[in-house]
């Protein structure tokens, strides 16, 4: 199996995620991002490729955890469908 090119940095107040945020990827980058997340406030999604439910849940679960008035910065292919399938809000939130 190939490795993941999947990354997750943290610059200044972002986490800036590239590659693909699929299944396969998300176990790698939990603790990386997880780990940087105090005093995010955006998550920049503008270098992933690729994003998948478990992908989106990982960054639902990061915006959640970081306070929830999180932006979201990039719309990689996949978002807005997952999004709108799991009634998310724009930053990541259960919509009413």
């Amino acid at each position: 199996m190939p490795r993941s090119s999947s990354s997750v940095r943290r610059d200044g107040d972002a986490l800036v995620f590239a590659g693909a945020l699929l299944r396969e990827d998300v176990a790698a980058l939990w603790r990386p991002a997880s780990n940087a997340l105090d005093g995010v406030r955006r998550l920049d999604v503008s270098a992933v490729e690729r994003i998948d439910s478990a992908g989106l849940a990982l960054l639902a679960e990061l915006a959640a955890r970081a306070g929830g008035e999180v932006a979201v910065d990039g719309t990689p292919e996949g978002l807005a469908e997952l999004r709108g399938a799991y009634r998310l809000s724009p930053a990541l939130g259960f919509a009413a």
